[in-house]
């Protein structure tokens, strides 16, 4: 990183634009050349007249080089402190075989809700900044997938990998947010949310879904819920042994009602979502309801480089006026 520690000096750049107009304005005015010339007799006039002409350019290099070194140029390491509290993020996300519902649209490509949801989220995941975030599985049962991390590269390619049936066809919404509570409790944060992503109605698991919430609020974890999908039928890709593969259209239970209730007793807010730009707008608005103020402290360290500066300016002044007194000597 370069900079000047004391810029103001580079102002004094402008004069010497004006001493040149100076000079050439008064050129005619000058002294004869005398002195000893004999070394250029028998060389072309082409270098006379080159050394004579370079020569108030080189007193004027030198002239520019110490106006520089008096604004001390610097090169050095910009350093940065990032210290920030971060919020704690657990990612719940339903795995069960209702996912595979192709009622989404991705780029103009027909998409199972899963492969929406991974695009939307793994969005969300890179724009957060300091938080930590961990991502727990759900199906008939529920797991930890990756826990609380800074680490969002590692989460997008787990996020990539996750498979529809991997945690079983049925759906524990309790158990998810039951995992999900116990990863919060990993690492202390002032903030933590659980952001509950499913397409179906709970059906599995040891916690209900409202006793999960109730524990949630009392330890001050708020919770939104994502319901995916339009209600009624869908179509699903099914390999028929007679008929080889073809679209059937099922029935997915949904119940927004229980989502809406556990977004209102942990303060959360819960969210309806028919198709992928409706989702990916919930991930925006989740993103800046949550928002995290990061405390930025930097400082860098510099090495000072007026010194060259000062030696070429030294050097090329010492050269002019060491010319200027013996093989260009000007006579008024």
């Amino acid at each position: 990183m370069f900079r000047f520690a004391s810029p103001v000096f580079l102002a004094l750049l402008a004069v010497v634009p004006l001493l040149l107009l100076f000079r050439a304005r008064n050129s005619k005015n000058v002294s004869v050349r005398t002195s000893d010339l004999s070394w250029l007799k028998d060389s072309p006039v082409t270098l006379f007249l080159l050394v004579s002409r370079v020569l108030p350019l080189i007193k004027y290099c030198g002239l520019v080089f110490l106006i520089i070194a008096l604004a001390r140029p610097q090169w050095g390491t910009k350093k940065m402190n990032v210290k920030t509290e971060g919020i704690n993020i657990i990612l719940a996300l339903d795995l069960s075989e209702s996912m595979a519902a192709l009622d989404f649209k991705l780029d103009g490509s027909i998409v199972t809700r899963l492969d929406a949801v991974k695009s939307v989220v793994k969005e969300f995941i890179m724009k957060r900044d300091g938080d930590r975030i961990g991502m727990v599985v759900f199906g008939s049962q529920a797991f930890t997938q990756l826990p609380l991390t800074r680490d969002y590269e590692t989460l997008s390619f787990v996020l990539d990998r996750l498979k529809i049936g991997a945690a079983g066809p049925s759906t524990a919404i309790g158990d998810a947010i039951g995992i999900s509570l116990k990863r919060l409790e990993d690492i202390e944060s002032k903030s933590n949310i659980i952001i509950l992503l499913t397409d179906g109605k709970s059906n599995s698991g040891e916690i209900s879904p409202t006793a999960a919430a109730d524990i949630a609020n009392q330890r001050n974890v708020k919770v939104y819920t994502v319901g995916v999908g339009q209600k009624g039928k869908a179509p699903f890709l099914v390999n028929d042994p007679l008929f080889g593969e073809r679209y059937v259209y099922q029935r997915v239970d949904m119940d927004h009602e229980t989502l809406k209730n556990i977004a209102g007793t942990t303060q959360g807010e819960f969210f309806a979502a028919g198709d992928t730009e409706s989702l990916g707008k919930i991930y925006d608005i989740i993103d800046s309801l949550e928002k995290t103020e990061v405390e930025v402290k930097a400082w860098a360290e510099y090495d000072d480089l007026y010194v060259w500066f000062v030696v070429a300016g030294a050097v090329l002044l010492g050269v002019t006026v060491l010319l200027s007194n013996t093989r260009l000597l000007r006579i008024p």
